[in-house]
Order: C-alpha cells, then structure tokens, then sequence
C-alpha cells in the first residue's frame, strides 16, 4: 500500500455495468450464487492510483487478503462482510474488474494482526512491518478525511478472499 497524502477522489462506480458482470458471474456459477447471493461495489484503497495499483497485485500477483476498520463499513452504512459473500471489485475508472468471495474473516485491532495475515495480503515485502507501516498510515489519512481518528484499538475486518471471476483470473473453479 503506497503513501499518498494528498489522494484524488475516486469516481462513483459504474453500478450497470457492475450488475452485468454480476449477471455473468451468476449465469455461470448459479450453486455459488445461490449460497451467498448478495454483493457490493466498490474499490481497493481511497484514490485512482492506490485502486489500480492493489487490484494489479490481485490481478497479477499475490494478495489474497485485505484489511479495512469496522467504523469504515459504519460510517459508509454497510454491513461487515461475511464468509461466502461476494464483492465486485473495480479498477480506477469505477469499471468492475473481478469478483472476489470471502473465504475466512476475522475482527481484530492492529497488534493482533499477524506476519501470516501481512504476507497474504501480498503488499510491499509482504513482512508484518511494511504493514504496519503502510496500514498506520492509510488508516490515519483515510480517518481524518471523514473527521475521525485513528487508533491502533480500532476493530480491522481481516478478510481472506479468493478470485472467482472472470474465469482467466479465478483462482479455483465454482460449483
């Protein structure tokens, strides 16, 4: 996660086109579908550069993980995620990009967060200190932007994931 301090703001996401590779995704894996049928839109990070360049490390490399505070799902008024739920994630442009499942989900502050979960994040060197560093900052920038401040006691939604669509990105295939 790169260092940013003055980010740009990211465009609303292409919500149609979103629901139609949803409709895809849903024509193809219907049992997946049908397990856990509800989604959300939305990005990797808080600006275009950050966006594109975390989903080019799912796309293309190692991260199988992501981390956000529960006052961000509050404050946004969504529901944390939970196992099998799915989430179309887009690219700076607010096109969607992938669809990524929830495969195990755990709630914990900053010094829970452990060297396993830093490196299947697949950012930097992947070592629990990039992590720290990188999260410590992006978290105080991303709370100060909607009024809050950040605390290492805040509660992190740690969320492993896998790629499930399109098929040439999908890391395993769906009933």
């Amino acid at each position: 996660m790169a260092h940013e301090d003055q980010p740009t703001a990211l465009p609303p996401v292409d919500r149609a086109a979103a629901d139609a590779f949803w409709a895809d995704y849903a024509a193809a894996h219907p049992a997946a579908v049908a397990a856990c049928s509800d989604y959300t839109v939305e990005y990797f990070g808080d600006n275009p550069r950050l966006a594109d360049e975390l989903l080019r490390t799912v796309t293309h490399g190692p991260k199988r993980g992501t981390a956000e505070l529960t006052s961000e799902y509050r404050a946004r008024g969504d529901e944390l995620p939970r196992v099998g739920s799915h989430w179309i994630a887009c690219d700076s442009t607010g096109a969607p990009a992938i669809v990524i499942r929830s495969t195990d989900l755990r709630i914990l502050t900053f010094d829970q967060v452990d060297a396993d979960f830093a490196y299947a994040e697949g950012e930097d060197d992947r070592s629990l200190e990039s992590w720290r560093r990188e999260h410590r900052t992006y978290w105080t920038r991303t709370c100060a932007a909607r009024g809050a401040t950040w605390s290492e006691s805040d509660e992190i939604v740690c969320e492993r994931f896998s790629v499930v669509w399109p098929p040439e990105l999908a890391d395993a295939p769906q009933a």
